[in-house]
């Protein structure tokens, strides 16, 4: 299972204060994951029609709902993880997303590491 943890934390408060950040700041927005896959009306369409397309069961957590489940703290977020049934286990770190310029990048960089062809 892919794990996509955003790095920012649950909750309506903390929701509106990153609408308000991505806004307003865009660039120092902490969280790439979220920028690359949500506007500020909600999920991407383009993100869930190709979430559609994976071959892999996956799950999305904010940061402390990581940090609950997994006990993990500390990690450098966003990040995807991946999830075998016995370990996690990072699968595109932080520098990774961060470095995704469009959503187009992030698909091309999980699409090559499932060894998906593009269409």
């Amino acid at each position: 299972m892919l794990v996509f943890v955003y790095n920012a934390d649950s909750g309506l408060f903390n929701a509106l204060g990153d609408i308000a950040r991505r806004v307003f700041s865009p660039h120092a927005y902490p969280c790439n994951l979220c920028g690359l896959t949500y506007s500020i009306f909600g999920m991407r369409r383009e993100w869930t029609q190709f979430l559609l397309t994976l071959y892999s069961p996956y799950e999305f957590l904010h940061r402390d709902e990581f940090e609950e489940r997994y006990g993990i703290e500390g990690e450098p977020l966003p990040a995807i993880f991946v999830n075998d049934g016995e370990k996690l286990s990072v699968w595109i770190t932080a520098s990774e997303i961060d470095s995704c310029k469009n959503l187009d990048n992030l698909k091309r960089m999980i699409m090559d590491r499932l060894s998906i062809p593009a269409d």
